[in-house]
């Protein structure tokens, strides 16, 4: 699925491993999530990660172009 995980990690100067233990989602789901690899997050996994990020869902999930 796409999304913008990396530009939102990449402006923060974070990476997946500080995500994952402010959330406590496991670093291979966030992994995932970061490369594109998923094809249905589940939507509190996504939730978790836009609140982190200080974004909506829908910001999370809307790839700039």
């Amino acid at each position: 699925m796409k999304n913008n995980m990396r530009v939102l990690l990449a402006k923060r100067r974070e990476k997946v491993s500080h995500v994952a233990a402010a959330t406590g989602i496991s670093k291979s789901t966030l992994t995932a999530l970061y490369y594109e690899r998923t094809k249905k997050p589940d939507i509190e996994t996504l939730q978790k990660v836009a609140n982190y990020l200080g974004v909506t869902i829908d910001e999370l999930l809307m790839p700039e172009e």
